[in-house]
């Protein structure tokens, strides 16, 4: 008996070496660093390698670049504490890919390589609260011990706190009903978890709360994936006095492992200004040009346009929203929950008003029910007794309304932040009081000012409603 243990261990052996070899030793190069930096208590220099499970940390004035081993880029600002877990590739199989990031404090911006892109269901991105996963995305972070917010560049991520069901020590991206989506397209708003909620919420970009804002980027910062004529370079485009001084911190890192100071910025030399000698302006003479007058066939630019609904079926009642053909549009989708969504067609956005207030009538809106237990039907349900009101002095809203099915009446209710663009959504308060309600949503000003929004809430363990409504008919008052 013992010899078959014996054997087994060493087909065990051998197979965990040979799964081993299939991955990458190394998990990225430093292409540029300024500032305080180390790696695993080392001065970072230029073409490092790093290791997994190394930490990485960046002082006050510290910036590190990290191309990691699929041609994906990490950054770390200041004042930044992060490790790459694990960066396990296989080409062969990308099945078997497992990436796992890990911001403790700080701000990071993470761009995903190729072999990200490939195994996308492997990827995680943990901060000390919450689980981020990508679409193939290009996001940058902030956290500490009491928040989590995200920002996207361009693809999207889901991000989920941890609880029961999504745990620090997983992998791949956290999914169910604790989680949240944010795509690139969704302008003016950030991805926030904080300690305690049942869920991250959108929250407008306001109030100096961006990653951003708490840690600027560099100006040499590569641009976001997908931007227009702009791609990945092997390394920052640095001037030629700033790039020789890298070169010169690697030698002495070689010899000797000089201390690792922050770079100087460059001199730049400006020029004297000359006064110009006053002259006599000379007006050319320049035949007139025909005005051509404007045509009346071509309208103007339309203001963006409400497009609402569900978009898959639920129990006996067809989908009437098709989220493909509506993209084909070229519509922009501000939000999707499990059964609606919410578009906006191309066109002007909605001029906020700076001051006073407004309220909106409930024109239409639908809900689902759903049960965690597969065994119980959702139930599709009817949405009364709605209020919608704004006050632009203080850039807030206040919605309620109650949910309707079967006898039972759930009443639901919201407050949130305005952004400059029209957008709207919860504060971070909204899951304080009871039977409060995630919402996202935006105005428009086609044929007046109209609103509409989703919104998610969990009536119970077992239990959630989601629904879309749209408002018409603002009475201001007086």
């Amino acid at each position: 008996m013992s010899r078959h243990i014996f054997a087994a261990a060493l087909s065990l052996a051998a197979f965990a070496a040979h799964t081993h070899t299939a991955y990458a030793a190394e998990a990225g190069r430093i292409i540029y660093v300024t500032g305080a930096a180390q790696i695993a208590e080392r001065n970072a220099v230029l073409n490092a390698p790093v290791q997994e499970g190394e930490m990485l940390v960046t002082g006050k004035d510290g910036f590190l670049y990290i191309q990691t081993a699929d041609n994906g880029l990490l950054i770390l600002r200041p004042s930044t504490k992060a490790r790459i877990a694990a960066y396990y590739i296989d080409k062969k199989n990308p099945a078997n890919t497992r990436v796992k990031l890990e911001l403790l404090s700080g701000v990071a911006r993470s761009q995903s390589g190729e072999a990200v892109k490939m195994a996308r269901q492997n990827f995680r991105f943990n901060t000390p609260l919450a689980a981020i996963g990508v679409r193939g995305t290009d996001f940058v972070v902030a956290a500490d011990q009491e928040s989590t917010r995200v920002t996207v560049l361009s693809g999207g991520i889901t991000l989920s706190g941890f609880d029961g069901a999504c745990r620090p020590d997983g992998a791949g991206p956290c999914e169910g009903s604790a989680a949240r989506e944010l795509f690139a397209s969704q302008k003016g708003v950030l991805l926030q978890y904080r300690r305690g909620q049942a869920a991250p919420q959108l929250v407008p970009e306001a109030n100096n709360v961006t990653p951003d804002a708490i840690a600027p980027p560099r100006p040499d910062e590569p641009a976001k994936q997908g931007a227009a004529a702009s791609t990945l370079p092997a390394q920052p485009s640095l001037d030629a006095r700033k790039t020789a001084e890298i070169q010169q911190q690697v030698k002495d890192g070689q010899n000797g492992g000089a201390k690792n100071e922050a770079l100087p910025d460059p001199v730049v030399t400006v020029p004297p200004v000359v006064e110009p000698t006053p002259t006599v302006p000379v007006t050319p003479v320049t035949p007139v040009e025909p005005v051509t007058p404007l045509d009346p066939s071509k309208p103007a630019v339309p203001e963006r346009q409400i497009v609402w609904g569900r978009w898959q079926a639920v129990a006996d009642r067809p989908a009437g929203l098709d989220l493909v053909a509506e993209l084909g549009k070229g519509s922009r989708l501000i939000a999707k929950t499990s059964d609606y969504a919410l578009f906006h067609t191309e066109g002007r956005e909605a001029q906020v008003p700076e001051r006073g207030a407004v309220s909106f009538t409930l024109a239409q809106g639908e809900a689902t029910i759903r049960n965690e237990n597969a065994a119980i039907a959702p139930v599709v349900a009817k949405v009364e007794n709605g209020q919608l009101s704004f006050n632009f002095d203080s850039r807030t809203y206040a919605t309620s309304f109650d949910v309707v099915s079967s006898g039972e009446r759930i009443a639901l209710q919201s407050t949130g932040l305005v952004a400059s663009d029209g957008r709207f959504a919860n504060d971070s308060s909204a899951y304080v009081n009871p039977h409060a309600v995630y919402v996202n949503g935006f105005l428009s000003q086609d044929k007046g000012l109209n609103a509409a929004y989703l919104f998610e809430s969990r009536l119970s363990a077992q239990r959630t409603v989601n629904g879309v409504t749209y408002w018409n008919n603002p009475v201001v008052p007086k």
